[in-house]
């Protein structure tokens, strides 16, 4: 079986997104810890946070879709009849694993046979240190994830990389132990977590530090009250339209109602960087969430650019979008330290390229590093 595509007009219109993946399962997790009713508006319908909310179910919340959202009515966990199937969701392990160490009971996480590859020593560590008992395989490198839940002391603790998913472990872990938890991360990584907790009455002591990294703590015990959460556009499915729109001349796409938190928004730096003509319209907040429209124009001739270093963590799962862009540049476009794009679902590096040479796009992935020369594919 084959598919011929024969190129078209440029894309003009607007696009809505569904809702943000990242803020779905944290607002889930919230119905499931805060005792208190959570409502989720316009969550993302997808199977990684149906996964969230099954986990949920099968620890005591009650979740009922009703009027359009989902109702999260949690409070005091129950010890799960059998392991817990987090499916493909790295999110939903890693973020619950936090929860799931101030339990009284024993838990396990597991998932497909990707995420069974994907790595987890970064959270058993200071779950260790807080005073849980977590083992895996692979020698704890890889799930299943075993968990023994204990009374949580609270911890400082540096994160080696920055990494949202391991902040955020260590936060809701928090939130169950002892006394003052502290994290450090040591770069750019979302913020979704932090802002989500605060919007529910979390206390949290948070301080931006130098070259976008930053301190936060929570003392605990601690408990957040019931919230809606008006989620909104998921910024990264919004990003392939708007990075179609850079790589063809005269096109104009916007995306209303999407999340601009500026910790996922680095794509839109990229493609001004390149020539694109970019517009941001009013923001508004929305559970401590930034939520706006955006449209981007393609210019006439798309400019080659190295991504800086220290933008790649705000657009670490655009990357795919930005591709596109790059094969439409009259030149050849880099970004490095994107070694962690290796280890998701996929070696998101390596498919890329060598999708991209299927096309006649030149394109190379080597170590952390990503080429792309665009302009005319061969042969096109």
């Amino acid at each position: 079986m084959s598919l011929t595509v024969h190129p078209g007009p440029g894309p003009r219109g607007t696009v809505t997104p569904p809702g943000d993946k990242s803020i779905t399962h944290r607002a889930l997790l919230l119905g499931l810890i805060s005792g208190e009713s959570v409502r989720v508006v316009g969550g993302n319908p997808g199977a990684d946070c149906a996964a969230t909310r099954s986990c949920a179910e099968a620890l005591g919340a009650t979740a009922r879709f009703e009027d359009g959202a989902w109702h999260m009515l949690g409070g005091t966990l129950r010890e799960p009849a059998g392991p817990l199937d987090c499916g493909n969701s790295g999110t939903t392990l890693r973020l619950l694993a936090g929860v799931l160490a101030g339990q009284p009971f024993r838990s396990q996480l597991f998932g497909d046979a990707s995420l069974l590859r994907r790595p987890v020593d970064r959270v058993i560590a200071p779950l260790r240190l807080m005073g849980a008992t977590l083992t895996a395989s692979a020698g704890d490198r890889l799930p299943p994830l075993s968990i023994t839940g204990a009374k949580l002391r609270g911890i400082e603790y540096q994160l080696p990389v920055a990494s949202a998913q391991v902040a955020s472990c260590l936060l809701f872990a928090g939130m169950f132990a002892e006394g003052r938890t502290c994290v450090r991360v040591p770069g750019p990584a979302r913020d979704h977590t932090e802002r989500m907790l605060r919007a529910a009455g979390v206390v949290l002591e948070w301080e931006d530090l130098a070259g976008g990294a930053r301190e936060v703590a929570v003392v605990g015990p601690c408990r957040a009250h019931g919230l809606e959460v008006a989620v909104p556009g998921d910024f990264s499915s919004a990003a392939f339209f708007l990075a179609a729109a850079a790589a063809t001349p005269g096109a104009r796409v916007r995306a209303s109602s999407v999340g601009l938190n500026p910790s996922r928004t680095g794509l839109l730096d990229v493609l001004e960087a390149m020539g694109a003509e970019v517009e941001r319209g009013a923001l508004r907040e929305a559970a401590g969430e930034p939520v706006g429209g955006v449209t981007v124009t393609g210019p006439d001739r798309l400019r080659p650019f190295d991504i800086p270093a220290g933008w790649l963590p705000r657009l670490i799962d655009e990357v795919p979008a930005w591709a596109i862009a790059a094969t439409a540049a009259s030149g050849t476009s880099r970004l490095s330290g994107a070694g962690e794009l290796r280890v998701k679902e996929s070696d998101r590096l390596e498919l890329i390229a060598s999708n991209l040479l299927r096309l006649g796009i030149v394109a190379r992935a080597a170590g952390d590093t990503l080429e792309i020369s665009g302009g005319r594919p061969e042969g096109g």
